[in-house]
């Protein structure tokens, strides 16, 4: 015998502050979520991609429904995932909007190329995968993207991982 959704609303979620507490000790490779050609680029830093299933191969990420990326790939339906190295806390930050740049602006301190789906994929990234939008749901403030995998490439080096709070590497074997 299963819960009625009328019973689990009555159950009351945690405050937001612990919450967030919670999910500091969760490490979270980190990653830039890009979509649009030319002028209309756009792009934002991400430490919520997580793999969802392999029949179609599938990743799941997480995005504020205020940012401008969100928008742009409902509106393209398509988006890159690069994934970042140790090597790139600047510029996770920079995509991050920490130093106030915004829109096509961000993509002016790093080297992009434009995959086979005319993504944004950054060139020095340890990996990248691009995605065709197969669903997306608004859940509280964010809109969950599920992205179908039609292409990857690999890369080299140690990923950049958010714990903590902070941007950390992890020791090289």
């Amino acid at each position: 015998m299963g819960f009625h959704s009328s019973q689990m609303a009555e159950i009351r979620s945690v405050e937001a502050a612990e919450f967030r507490q919670a999910m500091r000790n969760l490490a979270s490779g980190v990653a830039i979520v890009a979509t649009g050609v030319g002028a209309a680029r756009r792009g934002l830093t991400v430490s919520s991609v997580t793999s969802l299933c392999m029949d179609p191969p599938c990743l799941l990420v997480g995005i504020n429904a205020t940012s401008e990326t969100h928008d742009a790939i409902l509106a393209n339906g398509r988006f890159g995932v690069s994934l970042l190295g140790s090597e790139q806390q600047d510029l996770a930050l920079h995509f991050a909007g920490r130093d106030g740049v915004k829109g096509l602006e961000r993509f002016s301190t790093a080297s992009w190329d434009q995959g086979m789906l005319g993504v944004p994929l950054l060139d020095s990234g340890i990996g990248a995968m691009e995605c065709v939008l197969h669903h997306h749901q608004m859940v509280g403030t964010h809109g969950l993207f599920i992205g179908r995998i039609v292409a990857t490439r690999g890369g080299d080096g140690g990923p950049l991982v958010n714990f903590q709070g902070a941007l950390r590497t992890l020791p090289q074997p």
